[in-house]
């Protein structure tokens, strides 16, 4: 058996990331700290010294579902530059969903760039570079001339499904859970590559030569950053493969002959906080170190500052996912969560508890773009105040199937309870209370797992910012609910392991100072009008389930 090991790993505690981040920072590019220096240059007419002027900013990538954001962040973790573009989605057969790795590419570099200018920076004032991605989301594309082989298969496509039922059939569903701390679904990389070296004429025999490179959407960033010199990933994106061990820290033999990949397609994996390598001089006119990288929601975690065993935080975008520390320690679960890596910052493991839902703010966008409830997705939170409730009306989102903690591909959506006196802005009340409600799921699973329940839940993602959505969710769960100033934890997460891995920031205080709390809410409902309302979600749930167990 082979195996091919990332650093080795090292003791750690219960405080992980930045503490272990800034434990390495000194030894992880000290060349390229903050330090002021006073270079003597040659001046043709007087011979003077002229000052270099020191990094001033880190640059943060937030790829992401939807479209691509870049942000710039300046010492005290103020944003002072950014740009956003979206990009294609295809959907070319039901359940299915692809992008295009070109576009992204494309889109990527021009919103690198304007930031940059919005920002008034350049190269030489860039500290580093972070990359934040979607995960999972697979690329395969040819080692020598850097072009896809096919379009990139997102995390929500479900075309695995048959695949997965298969390995299962074939008792291999324990083998996975135990090395892997994943299940046996069409959400990670692994059967997804599976399908591409299947389907893509000669890709299999091409890989075992070498000649193909595979990689989430952070390796092929890096790849086109560093002008195809690079491909590695980091220890966070490589445990969402279904081929890594997460307690040997290492691409895994007999996971990568049970889905056939080949060893040579595979990227090499690094610490999430250090140098990855450097960007090509065209990219922002000089080279600049790439010195973060971590999968979108281990980078809100960490920039949460979820920096303690029993520390949670829950991001709302296109999906929810939320991610509980459990310090240097793996948990297993019993009620369909996932044991993931939370961020490898060279002072050893850090594990989470993750519940990933697959719709949240997307049923938002279903109810603009699918039924014209919307003309824009902010107006939910006005019309769902117009109304006292949702009037019993549940609706269940499952429109890829369910993920945790049902981990149910052939559970299909629907809107339950309607009646003459249901309005629109029944309805949208509705989509929103089904982010909450699936929170809360994952929620009672996560308190069942760890032995303790959750006593502040930090939140994060476009639909944060959603006022009514957060009390009601702080309600639903009779817990705080804590939005940071800077909703964009996953960029901030990525610009904090960048700058720990330069030395941009240097202690831990640096990182507590930059994240700021907008506002804190708290519960106002009876816990029996919240349990009554949750009794009635899980009934509208089990009419929708294909199958009654979970992983």
């Amino acid at each position: 058996m082979w195996r091919r090991r990332t650093r080795p790993p090292t003791p750690a505690g219960r405080r992980w990331s930045a503490a272990s981040a800034i434990r390495c920072a000194s030894d992880c590019r000290a060349s390229s700290s903050r330090g002021s220096g006073v270079a003597a240059r040659s001046s043709s007419a007087r011979g003077a010294l002229r000052v270099s002027r020191p990094p001033r900013c880190v640059v943060a990538i937030d790829q992401g579902t939807t479209g691509s954001t870049v942000l710039v962040f300046d010492h005290s973790g103020r944003v002072i530059g950014r740009a956003y573009s979206e990009f294609t989605q295809h959907f070319p057969r039901p359940g299915w969903v692809e992008h295009d790795p070109e576009e992204i590419w494309r889109v990527t570099l021009r919103v690198l760039r304007q930031a940059c200018r919005r920002a008034r920076v350049q190269a030489r004032d860039v500290a580093a570079l972070g990359i934040t991605n979607q995960r999972e989301t697979t690329v395969l594309w040819d080692r020598g001339t850097g072009k896809p082989v096919h379009r990139a298969i997102v995390w929500q496509d479900r075309r695995t499904a048959p695949l997965c039922e298969a390995l299962r059939a074939r008792g291999a569903e324990a083998q996975v859970r135990e090395k892997t701390g994943l299940v046996l679904d069409p959400y990670f990389s692994g059967t997804k590559l599976r399908w591409l070296l299947e389907h893509v004429p000669r890709a299999a025999a091409r890989a075992r030569r070498g000649e193909l490179c595979f990689g989430n959407i952070d390796t092929w960033l890096v790849w086109r950053l560093t002008g195809g010199k690079v491909h590695a990933t980091d220890a966070t994106n490589a445990s969402r493969t279904l081929l890594y061990d997460i307690h040997a820290r290492a691409w895994d033999a007999p996971l990568c002959a049970l889905l056939e990949v080949p060893e040579a397609v595979l990227p090499t994996v690094h610490p999430s906080s250090g140098e990855f390598g450097q960007t090509t001089a065209d990219v922002l006119g000089a080279p600049v170190p790439i010195a973060g990288i971590a999968g979108d929601q281990q980078a809100a975690l960490f920039g949460q500052g979820c920096v303690d065993a029993g520390m949670a935080k829950n991001t709302y975008g296109t999906g929810c996912f939320l991610l509980l520390n459990t310090g240097d320690r793996p948990v297993r679960s019993d009620h369909g969560l996932l044991t993931t890596i939370a961020c490898d910052a060279r002072g050893g493991p850090a594990y989470a508890l993750e519940g990933s839902v697959f719709i949240a703010g997307a049923a938002i966008q279903w109810l603009r773009d699918g039924l014209g409830l919307l003309r824009k997705a902010a107006e939910s939170e006005r019309l769902a105040r117009t109304v006292d409730s949702s009037l019993g009306v549940y609706l269940v989102p499952a429109f890829v199937g369910l993920g945790a903690p049902y981990w149910d591909p052939d559970a299909r959506g629907a809107l339950l309870g309607l009646t003459r006196g249901v309005s629109r802005a029944h309805v949208v009340r509705a989509a929103l209370e089904s982010l909450a409600f699936q929170t809360r799921d994952v929620v009672e699973a996560m308190a069942a797992d760890a032995g303790e329940p959750l006593r502040t839940l930090r939140v994060d993602g476009g639909a944060a910012a959603n006022g009514f959505l957060m009390q009601f969710q702080a309600d639903l769960l009779g817990v705080p609910v804590e939005r940071p100033r800077v909703l964009e934890t996953t960029a901030m997460g990525a610009a904090f392991l960048a700058g720990l891995g330069t030395g941009f920031w240097r202690s831990q205080a640096d990182l507590v100072r930059a994240r700021r709390i907008d506002r804190r809410f708290r519960p106002r409902m009876r816990s029996e009008t919240r349990d009554a309302l949750y009794r009635g979600w899980q009934a509208a749930v089990d009419r929708v389930r294909s199958r009654t167990t979970s992983a």
